[in-house]
């Protein structure tokens, strides 16, 4: 299943951690609500390609910046959503210095889809 280093190989899909990785012991109603509905989309995430998400990302953001108006603008926001989500999925675990800086990337990051729409 694993190649040199511990690599997937190509075509094959990873394995999941074992356990209830995905999910925090004792959350809130609402932490149980939003790790249960994000739990899909994340498994599908673990099956990509480790080069899938970051590529889209940059590519977003660079059209987000490179593209004026609403297009790089929603570009930009999408970036923000997918930081949003991924840092709302990491918070309990997350010190407050990293949940500062999470928070302080994803309002520059709104910032700038912000000038980019009135550009």
């Amino acid at each position: 299943m694993t190649g040199q280093k511990g690599r997937p190989q190509r075509g094959k899909t990873r394995p999941l951690p074992p356990g209830r990785s995905l999910y925090t012991p004792g959350a809130s109603d609402a932490r149980r609500t939003l790790e249960q509905s994000s739990a899909r989309p994340l498994v599908i995430l673990h099956q990509l390609p480790v080069w899938v998400v970051p590529i889209v990302l940059a590519a977003l953001f660079i059209t987000g910046l490179a593209v004026p108006g609403l297009i790089g603008a929603a570009a930009l926001v999408l970036v923000a959503a997918f930081l949003g989500w991924l840092a709302a999925m990491s918070w309990p675990r997350l010190t407050s210095s990293g949940r500062l800086l999470r928070v302080a990337a994803i309002a520059c990051v709104l910032v700038v889809a912000g000038i980019q729409a009135v550009r």
